[in-house]
């Protein structure tokens, strides 16, 4: 149980500067997580002897089961206590970690993964709740500030980290060790968290929406299971049968979620703020950028180990220009290009992420398996600033017409829907990437050198299109978004349990 006996000032103060250490360090090891493991595919195949379709599940599925129990998770958090609700995710996730680690298969390294996701799903909602309720409205600027400065972090360090642990082969256990970092790490956050945490949970009384979350999962799942699992199947009928049976069931959790509405007013999905033009357009957005995320991460990381030939550390090394553009321009945007520029920046990022694409894929057209690091740089300069000027102020964009009583729902909404997007990207690699390579999925076939070379550049123009169907919706969204004006209703919504869904999360900005 949290500490009750009152402390002195001094010592209170201390206490929730290391909570917030605390929550920051479990956002740091997800965030770093999510991005870790790109690196080390290759890897992973060539040890394992995983299929094409197990990789894509190996991500996939995180951010799959991430999607699914994120607005659950926020309500648990709520309902039972955010304090409790993250020590739990946070063990969870370590264990999950620890499985991952261990795995003996690919089949037991999809399986933990689809666990971890799960416990990140419970802990990462938690984060921002339990800074909302340790800290005043004053400090939370220069608390967001390091918040933000942790998530760049992460995005520079996740695929440095990955490329070291895997090419460093520590203790002879070759990729392992990108997840079974995360067991000291975790273990010192559960002491650290059991005893400077403190308690908190809505003052309303909330419940769980059981059925909505199945229906949802099922609808989903029946679209992305065969999406992701029928080029190595031969794309059999019952594939295609379960995808036109997916809309069906997602239109059943429609009309339920608004009959639970009415019923008792707490459905998984508030359906009313789709209602609200910019919210819908920037959801639009969100899932469609999310796709072209996940998508082009999966096929750089492919391209460069397995149809360039190049080691977890040389394509770890050529992704830090594309990091660090994307930080340097997110930062740029949100304090000082978009309070003078509005939705423009946001257009502007989605060109300059094309042209890069483009760029890109006429440089891998003509250079083939020569490719150097240096000719990718100012492909993945473009792209990285792109990206940057798109993340950091598209959810404020998408939620300033939300009334305020709604806003924190509007960001768990939003942000789940970036990671469903990650997801139906990396399932539609399928189709996009792996059905032109020719390869069964195994190490040393067909799918190497020029075969990738083709995937690659054909898969770029899947990515172009998205990029330009993201450029299209931006025109949805308000010229100029009321961004002060969305934070302060925000932030007195926090009181009522849903801006504790927010979760932060964005399309992870490295592979």
């Amino acid at each position: 149980m949290p500490t009750t006996v009152p402390v002195a000032p001094a010592a209170a103060d201390r206490r929730r500067w290391i909570a917030l250490a605390v929550v920051l360090t479990a956002s740091f090891m997800d965030l770093v997580d999510a991005t870790i493991v790109n690196i080390a595919l290759p890897r992973i195949q060539q040890e394992t002897g995983a299929t094409f379709s197990a990789l894509q599940w190996v991500t996939a599925g995180y951010a799959l089961a991430f999607a699914l129990g994120l607005i659950t998770g926020g309500r648990l958090g709520d309902i039972h206590g955010r304090r409790r609700v993250f020590l739990l995710g946070m063990a969870g996730f370590t264990v999950a970690s620890a499985l991952c680690g261990f795995a003996a298969t690919p089949g037991m390294l999809v399986g933990a993964r689809v666990l971890q996701g799960a416990m990140a799903a419970l802990m990462v909602p938690q984060v921002l709740a339990i800074i909302h309720v340790s800290f005043p409205a004053h400090e939370r600027g220069k608390v967001f500030g390091m918040f933000g400065a942790v998530i760049g972090l992460g995005a520079v360090c996740g695929p440095l980290i990955g490329a070291l642990l895997t090419e460093g082969d520590l203790f002879g256990l070759g990729w392992r060790p990108i997840f079974l970092i995360n067991l000291p790490v975790g273990i010192a956050g559960i002491l650290l968290g059991r005893r400077f945490l403190t308690e908190s949970r809505s003052p309303e009384a909330l419940r769980l929406d059981l059925v909505g979350t199945a229906l949802a999962t099922a609808g989903l799942l029946m679209l992305l299971y065969p999406l992701t699992q029928g080029r190595e199947s031969g794309w059999p009928l019952w594939g295609f049968v379960s995808m036109a049976l997916s809309p069906v069931v997602l239109a059943l959790f429609v009309r339920y979620e608004r009959a639970k509405a009415r019923k008792d007013g707490s459905p998984l999905v508030e359906l009313s703020l789709f209602r609200v033009r910019t919210f819908a357009a920037g959801a639009g957005v969100q899932l469609t950028f999310g796709a072209v995320s996940g998508l082009f991460f999966l096929i750089w990381t492919l391209y460069m180990q397995l149809g360039l030939g190049w080691g977890p550390l040389h394509a770890g090394l050529t992704g830090v220009p594309f990091s660090l553009a994307c930080s340097a321009a997110a930062g740029m945007s949100v304090q000082k290009l978009v309070p003078r520029f509005g939705r423009k920046v946001l257009q502007a990022g989605a060109l300059i992420m094309l042209a890069g694409a483009l760029l890109y894929l006429w440089q891998a057209g003509r250079q083939g398996t020569a490719m150097t690091s240096l000719q990718m740089v100012p492909a993945m300069v473009l792209m990285g600033a792109g990206m940057g000027l798109i993340v950091a102020p598209l959810t404020d964009a998408a939620i300033s017409d939300v009334p305020a009583e709604h806003s924190g729902s509007a960001s768990g909404i939003f942000n789940t829907t970036g990671q469903l997007g990650m997801a139906l990207g990396l399932g539609l690699s399928s189709v996009a990437f792996f059905g032109v390579t020719g390869d069964p999925g195994r190490p040393g076939g067909a799918a190497a050198g020029a075969s990738f070379v083709d995937a690659t550049v054909h898969a770029l123009w899947w990515v172009s299109a998205g990029l330009v169907l993201v450029f299209g919706l931006l025109f949805l969204l308000p010229r100029r978004a009321r961004t002060q004006h969305a934070a302060a209703e925000a932030d007195r919504a926090v009181p009522q349990g849903d801006a504790d869904r927010a979760a932060e999360r964005q399309p992870a900005p490295v592979g």
